[in-house]
């Protein structure tokens, strides 16, 4: 007796089509992806003559506890290769923002440790940032459920 092929799965059902509110954020995102970093740093650099990577670098030491993170672990919290996080840190280093200490646990390893003066320059720029974040952003959600945002977006970059 011969056994019957299998059946074959059948095929995916084809996804709904975007509305015309879901195809014009579909179509936002990545000009805002592209365009939001970009004028805030411009803002970040005229004013503050700090670059949005430098103050981001700066404000993640000032949420680390001890103000010190391993250089790997920074980079991953910038988003950037260990390579350029590297250098933007030999940067603020320069700058007297942040120190490069051997680590405790492994002498191979190095932490960045903000220092007071590095506190201080975070301190200063913050209003800037804060402004232009508003002003770029902020500012053209009115009437949004903020909160429900925040989990969304949370929720799609994976951090919910």
């Amino acid at each position: 007796m011969t056994t019957p092929p299998p059946v074959p799965p059948a095929p995916p059902a084809q996804p709904e089509p975007l509305t015309a509110d879901e195809e014009a954020l579909i179509r936002a995102l990545p000009r805002l992806i592209y365009a939001l970093p970009r004028a805030i740093d411009a803002d970040m650099v005229r004013e503050q003559q700090l670059p949005l990577i430098e103050w981001i670098t700066l404000m993640r030491l000032s949420e680390a506890p001890q103000r010190r993170m391993r250089m790997g672990e920074l980079a991953v919290a910038c988003e950037l290769s260990l390579s350029g996080m590297t250098r933007i840190v030999t940067v603020l280093e320069r700058r007297g923002w942040v120190e490069r200490i051997r680590c405790d646990a492994d002498a191979r390893g190095l932490n960045a440790v903000l220092t007071d003066a590095g506190l201080a320059r975070l301190e200063r720029a913050w209003p800037s940032n804060l402004a232009s974040l508003r002003r770029h952003f902020l500012d053209h959600l009115e009437g949004v459920d903020l909160a429900r945002l925040a989990r969304a977006v949370q929720s799609v970059a994976g951090d919910a």
